[in-house]
């Protein structure tokens, strides 16, 4: 008889999902399924706000990345307004995306990964986890702390608060950057990389102690899509959309963003809240598509940046002129955007005009409807809105990058169980479900960002008394 092994819930991870790894009746894992089990519904309940409000509505999806909200539902904001920013609110924007980038990547690497990574995926679970890694080697951990915090700062200075800024106004920002703290990021650009170098050598060291683990743990060829500057460079604010096969071939190339419901679809399972998006021409599930820093790396002709392009010729190379596959190399993907993140911080700061005051250009038009997307630290983040007359919001179609993801995700934790999860004499160790576990987290997926709406959801309301007991109950499948 077939039996079921649970993963409930899957940790060091932002939000709630669970794995389900199916066994055969030999014993073998037959399949295996990453289950989104939150639901979210923002496309909704955003329905007939006024379509100023969608920057700082949207940006409570989440608490860990709602910059990357805030600024593609700005832009999105922007094209319904037919107007673009002021070349000095653009550069604070992109500033701003360049603290989360740093903080966020921070965060994943340091505080969610690097405990299997340094302490061990068999390890005891007690401390395999960020207070581990602090005994173990609290140098390292500090680091990655005042890296994280470094971004955390960034945002801060440009947006008012670490957390949910309210800047971005239609055509541009409300707040200038303060000549003061110009100076106190630019005098914590050094130690940012010298942290970001660290954890390179790190990430380094472990994939050459373990290169064969490294080559093949949760390995497979797939499409990859980001955004790319018009001369094929990485991007992250702004830019047109690439989307290549498994050999590098361009299979979609410098492609209008706000076009992007040509050629992609959304698939849905009856097992998961979170939808699965493909490249339409070639169906569900062949056209799965990965996205976020190992695709932003594989599908970019150059980084941009002095020291960024180093790590990515080094990066390149790893996949011996084809896209990198190895699930465990978007840890130092992220790294290497840490690096990116940086340099243009370094660069947007050292504008003469980075503390202007022309901030806003203004407009008297609504136009039907207005799409933004950026690269959020996870991957494409896609914000469409359609409005009516008055500007009133009619629909909302929010593609994020944990859901571009979701194919790729259940790919990985099914040839992770079926290569280490096994049931004999010895039972199950903990440490064969903690490598499942690892390989969602390769992702760092943000779940609480990623379900809006599936259908007509399941909802029973139940009314109780004051001693507990049922008075009435509704229904509706």
């Amino acid at each position: 008889m077939s039996r079921v092994i649970k993963i409930d819930p899957v940790t060091r991870v932002e939000g709630h999902g669970r794995v389900t790894i199916h066994l055969d009746d030999a014993g073998h894992v037959a399949d295996a399924r990453f289950h989104v089990v939150e639901f979210r519904g923002f496309e909704k309940f955003c329905e007939g706000r006024h379509f100023s409000e969608m920057p700082t509505l949207t940006e409570r999806i989440c608490g860990i990345c709602p910059v990357s909200h805030h600024l593609a539902s700005a832009k999105a904001v922007d094209a319904i307004c037919g107007v673009q920013p002021t070349p000095t609110a653009r550069m604070l924007r992109e500033l701003m995306h360049m603290g989360q980038m740093i903080q966020s990547h921070a965060l994943s690497f340091f505080h969610l990964s690097s405990p299997d990574l340094l302490l061990g995926f068999d390890s005891d679970p007690a401390t395999r986890n960020v207070f581990g890694l602090i005994a173990a080697n609290p140098e390292l951990a500090r680091k990655g702390i005042r890296l994280r915090k470094y971004g955390q700062q960034i945002i801060a200075a440009v947006g008012g608060r670490k957390i949910h800024p309210d800047v971005c106004v239609p055509g541009g920002m409300n707040r200038a950057l303060d000549p003061e703290d110009r100076g106190a990021l630019l005098a914590g650009v050094e130690e940012a990389l010298a942290t970001t170098r660290l954890g390179i050598r790190v990430i380094l060291d472990y994939y050459a102690k373990n290169e064969k683990f490294v080559r093949t743990f949760a390995s497979f060829p797939s499409n990859y899509m980001s955004l790319v500057t018009p001369e094929g460079n990485l991007e992250h604010y702004d830019g047109l959309l690439r989307m290549i096969g498994p050999d590098g071939t361009r299979l979609e190339d410098f492609y209008d963003p706000a076009s992007y419901l040509s050629f992609i679809a959304e698939a849905t399972e009856d097992w998961s809240y979170l939808k699965f998006p493909f490249y339409r021409p070639q169906g569900y599930p062949d056209g799965s598509y990965r996205v976020g820093p190992l695709a932003r790396l594989n599908a970019c002709d150059a980084a941009g940046t002095p020291e960024a392009q180093k790590e990515l010729d080094k990066f390149r190379k790893l996949g011996g002129g084809k896209p990198v596959e190895g699930s465990l190399y978007y840890h130092y993907a992220r790294l290497i955007e840490v690096l990116f993140g940086i340099e243009r911080v370094q660069q947007l700061l050292n504008h003469p005009d980075i503390c202007g005051q022309e901030l806003i250009a203004e407009s008297t038009q609504i136009l039907p409807e207005g799409v933004g997307v950026i690269e959020a630290p996870r991957g494409t983040l896609f914000h469409h809105y359609m409005v009516d007359e008055g500007g009133a919001i009619e629909r909302v179609n929010l593609i994020v990058a944990s859901g571009q993801n979701n194919a790729a995700m259940n790919r990985a934790v099914t040839a992770v169980a079926k290569q280490y999860v096994k049931v004999n004499g010895k039972g199950l160790q903990e440490g064969m479900l903690n490598k499942v576990e690892a390989a969602i987290r390769c992702y760092d997926p943000c779940l609480s960002c990623s379900t809006h709406a599936v259908g007509q959801m399941p909802l029973v309301v139940e009314m109780f008394d004051c001693e507990g007991q049922l008075l009435d109950r509704l229904e509706r499948d």
